[in-house]
C-alpha cells in the first residue's frame, strides 16, 4: 500500500473514531513524511493535547514548525520535548539547527556541545559548531570543528569544502587545496570547489590553472554568476577582450536578467571601442537594475559623461 492509500485509510478510520489515537499518531506522521506539513500539525497539536507528556509528539511538532519556517514555535516545541526527556539529543541537535536558521549561533553551540556531552562521536554536531563559528569569524574554533568533523567521517565533502575556506582565510593555501581535492575526489561535480581553486589560481597568478577550473565550474553550473565575472575579469586583464567578450554573452545566454553581466559587457565593449555597443549595453543593464550591484545613478552618470 502506498503512503497515500494508507492516508486516505486513516483518515476514514478517524472519521468513524475521532478518538482512535494509534491512528491519528500514524496519520501525523505520515503526512509529515509525505511533506502535508499543515495537515501533520494539526495532529501533532490535537495529540499533544492529550499526552502532554510524551516527548516524540512534541518532537514531531518542532519538525512540522521547521518545515513550516515557524521558527519560535519549531523553538518552543524541542524546548518542550527537551523538557519532557533530556537524555534524548535528537531534539538538542534540532533545536540547534533552529537557533542556526535564527541566526542565534551560540545558542545553538550550546545545543551541539549538549549533544556531545552525550555523544562525543556525532559528526554532525562538529560539523554544525564549525559552522556557527564560521559565522561568528571564529576560525580557529571552527578550524577546530571541522577537522574534527572530518576525523569522526573523511566523506564528509561539506566539512572539506568549508574546512578549506577557513585555511584559505588563515593563508594556508596548500591545506586549502588539499581538502578541494578531497571534496571533488567524493564528489567530482562539486562547481563549487573548482571555482574556489580558480579563485585561489587567480590570486596567486595561476590564470592558466584559473581558466581551467572556471571551465569545470561552468560545465557544472552553467548559471555561476561569480564564476563569469572573474572569468571576464582575469581574460580583460589578459588583453584576450574578444574571448571575454565571448565569455559574458555565453553568461547572458544562461542568465539573461543579470545586470551586472550587461554593465560588464558594455565595458569591454568600451575598451575595444565599441561605442554603440557600450550604450546598448549599458542601457540594457539599467533595465536589469534589480540585479545590479552598481547603483543605477551611477551607471547614468556614466553614460552621460561619456555622451558629452
Amino acid at each position: 500500500m502506498s503512503k497515500i492509500d494508507r492516508i486516505e485509510e486513516l483518515q476514514n478510520i478517524l472519521k468513524e473514531d475521532k478518538t482512535d489515537f494509534q491512528a491519528r499518531r500514524e496519520l501525523a506522521v505520515l503526512l509529515l513524511d509525505s511533506n502535508f506539513p499543515e495537515e501533520a500539525m494539526q495532529n501533532f497539536l490535537y495529540l499533544s493535547k492529550i499526552f502532554n507528556t510524551d516527548s516524540s509528539i512534541f518532537y514531531n511538532l518542532g519538525i512540522t514548525y521547521e518545515k513550516l519556517k515557524e521558527l519560535d514555535k519549531a523553538e518552543n516545541a524541542y524546548l518542550k520535548a527537551i523538557e519532557l526527556a533530556p537524555e534524548e539529543i535528537d531534539s538538542q541537535y534540532n533545536l540547534g539547527l533552529v537557533y542556526i536558521d535564527k541566526h542565534e549561533y551560540e545558542k545553538a553551540i550550546d545545543c551541539f556541545e549538549k549533544v556531545l556531552e552525550k555523544d562525543n562521536k556525532d559528526s554532525n554536531s562538529y560539523f554544525s559548531s564549525g559552522l556557527c563559528y564560521l559565522k561568528l569569524n571564529k576560525l580557529d574554533a571552527a578550524k577546530y570543528y571541522f577537522q574534527r568533523t572530518i576525523e569522526l567521517n573523511d566523506e564528509d565533502i561539506y566539512a572539506h569544502f568549508y574546512l578549506a575556506n577557513v585555511l584559505k582565510e588563515q593563508g594556508e593555501l596548500d591545506g586549502a587545496r588539499e581538502n578541494l581535492y578531497k571534496v571533488l575526489e567524493i564528489s567530482p561535480d562539486y562547481s563549487w570547489a573548482y571555482f574556489n581553486l580558480a579563485s585561489m589560481d587567480y590570486e596567486v597568478g595561476f590564470v592558466e590553472g584559473a581558466i581551467d577550473n572556471l571551465e569545470k565550474t561552468l560545465e557544472y553550473n552553467p548559471k555561476d554568476i561569480d564564476a563569469y565575472k572573474i572569468y571576464a575579469k582575469i581574460l580583460t586583464k589578459e588583453n584576450e577582450t574578444d574571448k571575454a567578450l565571448e565569455i559574458v554573452k555565453r553568461a547572458i545566454e544562461n542568465c539573461p536578467s543579470e545586470g551586472d553581466l550587461y554593465y560588464i559587457l558594455a565595458q569591454i565593449n568600451k575598451l575595444n571601442g565599441s561605442n554603440s555597443e557600450y550604450i546598448k549595453n549599458m542601457t540594457e543593464a539599467l533595465k536589469c537594475s534589480s540585479t545590479l550591484s552598481i547603483a543605477p545613478k551611477l551607471i547614468k552618470k556614466e553614460m552621460d559623461e561619456f555622451l558629452k
